[in-house]
């Protein structure tokens, strides 16, 4: 399975390059990738990135793979399902729990859907902590040819496995954090500014 990390946002929120703000002496995005890796599932980490960001992701030492689309996650799936089955992550998710990935994973292959997707009781969708079938492309690009952007929406519409939040461990949900201002670096434990 593929560890996808999407690079594509420009930080707006934060106030500048997220990615490569450096936490403990080490960009954002780093943080992310080692805890993706951590995860015995993930065969390889790619970093899925808008052409702005390229020039400055390549020297991490990682396989970057260019989304020409740029329409927000959606094309950055798209775009990470052409290597085959996929995890995808935002780059901004430096408390990945390895096991939790492992779960969905696990569940991914058990039940064979096209996707597996954390949801909250709510029913609000994690779809940048999930997997997702190479085959589930076909039905992004049905999507992208009638700009229909809501990587949510495309979720729904198929035949996709959920996996229900509130039944882990609170530690297990921290792996869905994910950094938008820089007083959310103050949530990162164990992690400080340098």
């Amino acid at each position: 399975m593929i560890g996808a990390v999407l690079a594509g946002g420009r930080g707006k929120r934060f106030g500048g390059d997220k990615l490569l703000f450096k936490i403990s002496g080490k960009p954002l995005i780093i943080h992310t990738i080692e805890r993706l890796e951590g995860a015995g599932s993930i065969d390889e980490v790619v970093i899925v990135a808008s052409p702005e960001n390229v020039g400055k992701l390549r020297p991490l030492g990682y396989e970057v793979i260019v989304d020409e689309l740029l329409i927000g996650p959606i094309g950055g799936i798209y775009t990470a399902l052409s290597l085959g089955d996929a995890f995808v992550v935002a780059g901004d998710m430096p408390l990945l729990v390895p096991g939790f990935i492992d779960f969905i994973v696990e569940r991914f292959r058990l039940v064979r859907k096209p996707a597996c997707v954390p949801r909250w009781s709510n029913g609000y969708l994690e779809p940048l902590h999930a997997a997702y079938s190479r085959r589930f492309r076909s039905l992004l690009e049905e999507k992208i040819k009638t700009e229909q952007y809501a990587i949510n929406r495309a979720v729904r519409d198929s035949d996709a496995c959920y996996i229900e939040i509130e039944d882990f461990p609170e530690s297990w949900k921290e792996s869905l954090f994910n950094v938008n201002t820089r007083e959310d670096l103050r949530r990162i434990k164990g992690i400080r500014e340098s």
